[in-house]
């Protein structure tokens, strides 16, 4: 197993840094495949030139952030699924902009925008198809009439894999921080008369432009979204005010 990394000569500082830097772009890129047994200490240790100390330390760092899983008496794995952030710690973070309507819209218009920008350049077919699959299921849910829940849930699963596929690691935290920030809001919205449908409509033209790697056309829909979007909760906000 141990043929299975390749590594580069270390710098005299950060040392564990280094290593985890190393590792988890092995993970992230895919060289390392989910469920890969990792040499052990002893053997990353000749293998990076460092004492075993170092390389534990980097294990143990690894383990707390969810990109590996440390077995006593067995060694240390690539996790099966890649981690996402924790809610409660998202939401203890952004406990005060939570409910700032503003700000969360502002933030969604530059960190989605940019997360779709970039995915669209690097998504191949298969990645697409998988696109196509989410959209297909919201399509077949509006036809029935079904609940914003389930429709809500699918537009998250949708986003979720535009930020793991983007090939940004940033920006797939961003995205996992912007689907929660959203989430109470989004409820909201799509529980009001027409909500769903509106939506939909708005996000099918986004994922055209995408599947067909329009990027022009994707910025453009992307902006009309978010500007659709605010005013289409403004109104709801205001007729609920009266």
């Amino acid at each position: 197993m141990g043929n299975a990394m390749d590594v580069t000569a270390l710098k005299k500082t950060t040392l564990t840094e280094q290593i985890m830097d190393q590792i988890a772009s092995q993970i992230t890129s895919g060289k390392l495949k989910p469920g890969q047994r990792l040499p052990n200490e002893r053997a990353m240790g000749e293998m990076f030139k460092v004492t075993r100390s170092r390389v534990r330390e980097a294990l143990r760092a690894l383990s707390l952030i969810g990109l590996i899983e440390i077995k006593p008496g067995d060694g240390s794995y690539v996790c099966e699924n890649k981690p996402q952030l924790p809610e409660e710690t998202m939401t203890w973070i952004f406990h005060k902009e939570i409910h700032n309507l503003d700000e969360i819209y502002a933030a969604r218009k530059l960190i989605e925008e940019e997360v779709y920008l970039t995915a669209v350049s690097v998504v191949n077919h298969d990645d697409r198809i998988r696109f196509q699959a989410l959209i297909d299921q919201m399509a077949e849910l509006i036809s029935r009439d079904g609940q914003p829940e389930a429709y809500h849930q699918l537009l998250d699963e949708y986003d979720l894999l535009m930020g793991r596929l983007c090939g940004n690691q940033i920006y797939d935290k961003l995205m996992q921080t912007i689907v929660m920030l959203r989430k109470d809001f989004s409820r909201k919205l799509l529980n009001a008369d027409g909500a769903m449908a509106h939506s939909f409509k708005l996000r099918l033209s986004i994922h055209e432009a995408f599947i067909q790697r329009d990027k022009v056309q994707l910025r453009k829909n992307l902006k009309s979204f978010y500007n659709s979007s605010r005013k289409f909760y403004d109104s709801i906000a205001d007729n609920t005010d009266k």
